[in-house]
């Protein structure tokens, strides 16, 4: 028997890879996405090496997990599958974000001023 989702008032049940995180499909997708929002604001902000490791890290993990969810399920409705390859888009769009902000980073001069011309 599955469980159903921890949120208050959501009755959908929780898919067996989602168990650790008692959340059913939907409202796991939304944390995602959450969390990858405040990490794109983080990557704005010049993050430190171990941040943006982490942040490499989390988007391995949940789109592993993602993956794992889309290939398991014989048959997901559309809108689930949508949800899932948004999640994946957004997931792609924080990783570009980190490495652009690293590419800055690496760029900017140090001092944080111009080079005096000769």
């Amino acid at each position: 028997m599955s469980l159903p989702c921890r949120i208050d008032g959501c009755k959908i049940s929780v898919p067996p890879e989602l168990e650790a995180h008692q959340l059913c499909l939907g409202h796991f997708t939304l944390q995602v996405e959450r969390a990858c929002n405040e990490m794109r604001l983080q990557a704005s902000q010049s993050p430190s090496a171990a941040q943006r490791d982490e942040a490499i890290r989390y988007i391995a993990d949940q789109g592993a997990l993602l993956a794992r969810i889309a290939m398991s399920t014989p048959r997901l409705p559309d809108e689930q599958k949508a949800r899932i390859l948004s999640t994946f888009l957004t997931l792609m769009n924080l990783r570009e974000s980190i490495e652009r902000a690293a590419s800055r980073a690496a760029a900017a001069p140090l001092g944080g001023s111009a080079p005096a011309k000769a």
